[in-house]
């Protein structure tokens, strides 16, 4: 019988623990999509215990409480630190076989080197004992960063974000490059008019460019998109529900944009033309800077109408969607490939079932020159756990090329996630190892397997974003 969650924790044959201690542990991390505070980072924030570390804006967790019978003012309301924790502690023994348990122990272990399981007996100790570590200047921010041995990090960032936090942690000279990501979801976002209004707006104000037409919008979009690039930007990213490719003429959407800022409603073909052309025209600017756009696709947010008066977005009440997916996807694809102005992307799919078909899409568009330069991207939110992700690689292996995958990313807002590319990194030399072991794949290759795990790992995505 297995020990759990010690050194050869999720490897299950000889050949796996060689890939994992021999290549994958060496190899830096690169988090090339977050949702860390670059304030955080910028400012080396110390934190004053476990709770805020661990519990502030991680829906994951609140989701696990709530099913466990634990009230809303334990995850998001007005309970103490030390209240929130204990009803997290009373919850993580029931969370065995969701991913939440092996994360929080794999956190424990590696950040504060607590091996004890987490439960109610426990919970005071190990939230003393880490919450005197935290005091503790290694254990700030920037602290944590270098424990886990992190070369890069891309946060999710607004146009309109004055990206200050990433540039002084530049000039700081703080070895870890924290470069900011483009998330431009805002300024498709017509649904609902008077915060369209009130974005455009804003917007503007960022750009210095009055915005009154689309042809203007897309004036101040490309100012704030040359200032990204000189702030280190290198990615975009988009979070859709599906993927608009409708046709559309120019005279169109002037009218539309006009009918959307002005405050009218929009028909459901004007909204789907509009995000059509929002879709293709950001797409354009990051083929032209070189950049990686990312595609966050398939999620139902905000489900529970109740909840989203009550605390807000973010806080737990969303799921996976249904959305038919493969035609638009294809067509938005093909539109910039026929132009020749298709950047590198990565799609990450939230239903499983899409997984085959979006291995099958990459090929579509792989041009020849750029090795992956159309990527099935790593399992996603509800995805990213060792079943997702297997079965993402699977898909990936048997349908295209998973020595060309650019691998793992935290999704994370929690300076705790790190352990997350070790999870993944386990996982993959598992996955390879158990190979290996059934004659599926050579042993006399292990030279050669070594590297590419090393590549998944740390080098692929290193040389595909030109960090």
């Amino acid at each position: 019988m297995k020990k759990f969650n010690d050194e050869n924790f999720l490897l299950q044959s000889p050949a796996a623990e060689r890939l994992y201690h021999d290549h994958a542990a060496k190899m830096p991390i690169i988090d090339y999509h977050c949702h860390l505070n670059p304030e955080y980072v910028a400012s080396d924030h110390r934190f004053r215990n476990l709770a805020e570390i661990w519990l502030d804006g991680d829906h994951y967790k609140w989701r696990a409480m709530r099913t466990n019978g634990v009230g809303e003012r334990y995850c998001t309301g007005d309970a103490s630190d030390w209240e929130k924790f204990e009803k997290w502690a009373e919850t993580v023994p029931y969370t065995m076989r969701n991913p939440l348990y092996h994360w929080t122990h794999l956190e424990l272990k590696t950040a504060f080197g607590v091996e004890v399981l987490l439960n109610p007996a426990s919970a005071r100790a190990i939230y003393d004992r880490c919450t005197d570590l935290l005091q503790r200047p290694e254990y700030s921010a920037r602290g944590l960063m270098r424990r886990y041995n992190v070369e890069v990090v891309c946060t999710t960032d607004d146009p309109a974000d004055s990206l200050e936090h990433h540039i002084k942690c530049r000039e700081e000279g703080f070895e870890c490059k924290v470069l900011p990501t483009w998330r431009p979801d805002k300024a498709m976002a017509v649904e609902n008019p008077a915060a369209f209004k009130a974005y455009i707006d804003r917007l503007a104000e960022a750009a210095g460019i009055e915005i009154r037409s689309f042809a203007t919008l897309l004036d101040a979009l490309r100012a704030r998109h040359r200032f990204f690039e000189s702030a280190g930007c290198r990615l975009s990213d988009h979070g859709i529900e599906e993927f608009y490719a409708e046709d559309y003429t120019e005279a169109e959407i002037e009218t539309i944009f006009a009918k959307a800022y002005g405050g009218a409603t929009l028909t459901d073909e004007e909204t789907r033309k509009y995000k059509s052309a929002m879709l293709t025209e950001f797409a354009v600017m990051d083929w032209e800077t070189g950049w990686t756009q990312q595609f966050h696709f398939g999620v139902i947010r905000n489900n529970n109408s109740r909840k989203l008066a009550t605390i807000g977005v973010d806080t737990g009440f969303d799921s996976i969607g249904d959305f038919t997916l493969a035609k638009n996807m294809a067509g938005y694809l093909d539109r910039l490939d026929a132009q020749g102005k298709l950047a590198k992307t990565i799609l990450y799919n939230l239903n499983p079932r899409d997984n085959e078909m979006v291995a099958t899409m990459i090929g579509n568009f792989q041009d020849g020159e750029t090795a992956g330069k159309i990527q099935f991207g790593s399992g996603w939110w509800f995805l990213d756990q060792k079943d997702g992700m297997e079965r993402q690689m699977n898909a990936l292996s048997l349908l295209g090329l998973l020595s060309r995958f650019v691998g793992m990313l935290t999704d994370s807002r929690s300076f705790l996630s790190y352990p997350r590319h070790e999870y993944f990194r386990r996982t993959l030399c598992n996955l390879i190892g158990n190979d290996i072991e059934a004659g599926l794949l050579p042993a006399s290759e292990m030279d050669f397997i070594g590297r590419m795990v090393e590549d998944i790992s740390y080098r692929n995505a290193k040389e595909f974003f030109r960090f």
